[in-house]
């Protein structure tokens, strides 16, 4: 419940504004939307305040000079306070030893992105930001110092002490319906496509050197006469993995990459698809026929190396049945589709200390509209959700949604346990070099993508996704894997924020990469789709972002070539999850 705020007041020279914070409130932003914010007092000579942070929209000023008027202005400084509750600000940018950041002096040098304490911290302490555990005080931590790995872990529990999940407490009911359109292929099946590919799937890799060499053929970049004469093909791609044989042939390794092909070969954005095997693989294409419920036509076809004569004669097969597609592939044109119709993988990776206050909610954002529209948002990456899944549950439509997803974290506990690691070997280098300091502070800001809509269900890897609204899947970390079981899902598009920088793409699915900081975008746009840089520059809102992205979702989803697209980034990114014995 929301109440109304309060201040504390504390002593202060006249010259030094100092905010005081009270309680939570919904208000209204520079763009005229709700927010969830912070009330607060700040006096400064003969100004009087009051102080706005919310959580999607500039750090605002609503200002009483001394004319008795009103103005707004935003707010620059060189750091960032999430929560007034929190023991940490974000360096803006680099700080060195002697700055003076609310009344506190820096120790030593701060990095871009990193944290600051802003109080005396004992060892065994809490460390919060977003007013959340982010780990415990490894050390004794005076104000002012560098907080990072020297001297916050995870703590002897190792990350595992007790979490509220306090289930449905919190799901908002579903957002007035909006509806928009946008420029998409029609299937016969009543799927909506965003793209218009011919896929080539290899059931083993001993098949993926022929499935490449017949998507080699039809190369825009080296034959372009191939497709010269089908405008509406967006090309012919070859997915191939590294697994197939060699494992259980009923574990659940080959469910996971069965479930995976399955979700390819059925996917809006293959007009058709050719599935090549080696013929003696774990993985027999009839096998997998049968239990995925397919079976051949003109735009679904199969056949092995071994009953075809060899390489060149499987290759040479293999662009005749594909010729044989182009006619059929090529007679699907772009119409106006509903935006329901949009299905969203939501990524990151390269994260860094600027992920969670800048690209991830602005995406989150964008995600409330598309979901206000009848569309469908994916958020994964079940490790990087770790010590966030609490504010997943209070958001979860029913109690059985909120368990499924405690069941998938119980899951995955086990799993790195008896594989020798623990969720705290994520985060990655990069991430530690970028500010994040342990797995609890890195989900925290990953779950910001998800936006703040009901959380309508949970599904494991590579399930197709059939509830409309914001879902889970169960993936790995790892952001081609995960991007994979999204695509199997039904994901047509990927958004994917990156602060440390990503080169990234997902065929059949075009793949939007978000920046969290100006610097990535200046040193990488030529990979780099919206810089969200711009809210920690204080340039750009939450919510103005926000609605950037969605646009972008839209004009991506109706043809417009992502940067991914253009550079050929998507084969080589499809990768199955694999588990269990390699035989």
């Amino acid at each position: 419940m929301l109440r109304q705020f309060f201040g504390h007041r504390e002593t202060q020279r006249n010259d030094e504004p100092r905010l005081f914070y009270g309680e939570p409130v919904l208000v209204h932003n520079a763009e005229g939307r709700k927010s969830l914010g912070w009330r607060a007092d700040l006096q400064a000579g003969r100004h009087t305040v009051l102080f706005v942070r919310c959580f999607r929209s500039k750090l605002l000023f609503k200002k009483t000079n001394h004319h008795g008027g009103e103005n707004t202005m935003t707010k620059h400084t060189a750091f960032i306070r999430l929560h007034p509750l929190d023991d940490v600000l974000i360096a803006r940018q680099q700080l060195v030893g002697g700055t003076s950041v609310e009344n506190i002096t820096v120790r030593g040098l701060i990095p871009a992105g990193h944290k600051l304490a802003t109080r005396d911290l004992q060892t065994g302490d809490t460390v919060r930001r977003y007013n959340q555990i982010i780990g415990f005080a490894s050390r004794n931590i005076q104000a002012g110092e560098h907080v990072h790995v020297h001297n916050c872990t995870l703590g002897d529990d190792k990350g595992s002490f007790q979490r509220d999940y306090a289930f449905c407490t919190e799901a908002p009911a579903a957002p007035a319906k909006k509806t928009a359109s946008f420029m998409g292929y029609r299937r016969s099946n009543g799927q909506v496509a965003t793209r218009n590919y011919i896929g080539i799937l290899s059931s083993v890799n001993c098949s993926a050197t022929v499935a490449r060499g017949i998507a080699d053929f039809f190369s825009r970049r080296s034959n372009p006469d191939a497709l010269r004469g089908f405008p509406n093909i967006d090309g012919v791609v070859a997915l191939t993995h590294g697994t197939g044989c060699g494992m259980d042939h009923s574990g659940l390794g080959m469910q996971l990459l069965r479930r995976t092909l399955t979700g390819y070969a059925r996917h809006a954005n293959f007009a058709g698809v050719l599935v090549v095997g080696l013929g003696c693989e774990t993985n027999q294409i009839a096998a997998w026929l049968d239990h995925s419920h397919l079976s051949e036509g003109p735009l679904l076809r199969t056949f092995n190396i071994q009953d075809s004569g060899g390489t060149a004669k499987t290759i040479a097969k293999g662009i005749q049945l594909i010729q044989e597609m182009l006619p059929v592939a090529n007679d699907n044109e772009r119409e106006n589709c509903d935006l329901s119709h949009l299905t969203i993988g939501l990524q990151c990776g390269g994260s860094d200390g600027y992920s969670g206050i800048s690209a991830n909610p602005a995406l989150g954002a964008a995600v409330d509209m598309v979901v206000a529209h009848g569309g469908t948002a994916i958020l994964s990456e079940t490790p990087e959700i770790y010590g966030a899944e609490h504010l997943l549950t209070r958001r979860a439509v029913s109690r059985d949604v909120g368990e499924k997803l405690i069941e998938r974290i119980r899951w995955w506990e086990n799993y790195t346990a008896i594989n020798g690691g623990e969720m705290d070997n994520n985060p990655s280098p990069g991430n530690k070099a970028g500010g994040l300091t342990t797995i609890l502070e890195k989900s925290l800001g990953a779950v910001a993508k998800g936006g703040t809509t009901a959380l309508r269900a949970v599904y494991e890897y590579a399930e197709p996704v059939v509830d409309h609204g914001f879902v889970f899947m169960d993936t790995p970390g790892y952001d081609p894997v995960s991007a994979t079981g999204q695509v199997a899902g039904g994901a047509n598009l990927i958004c994917f924020t990156t602060g440390r920088g990503s080169a990234f793409g997902c065929a059949p699915s075009p793949s939007l990469k978000l920046a969290t900081n100006s610097a990535l975008w200046q040193r990488q746009q030529e990979d780099i789709d919206i810089n969200c840089g711009e809210i920690i520059d204080g340039e750009c809102s939450i919510e103005a972002m926000g609605e950037r992205i969605f646009e972008m979702m839209i004009q991506t989803a109706s043809g417009q070539a992502s940067k991914s697209e253009l550079h050929g980034y998507g084969q080589s990114e499809f990768v199955p999850w694999q588990v269990g014995a390699v035989m």
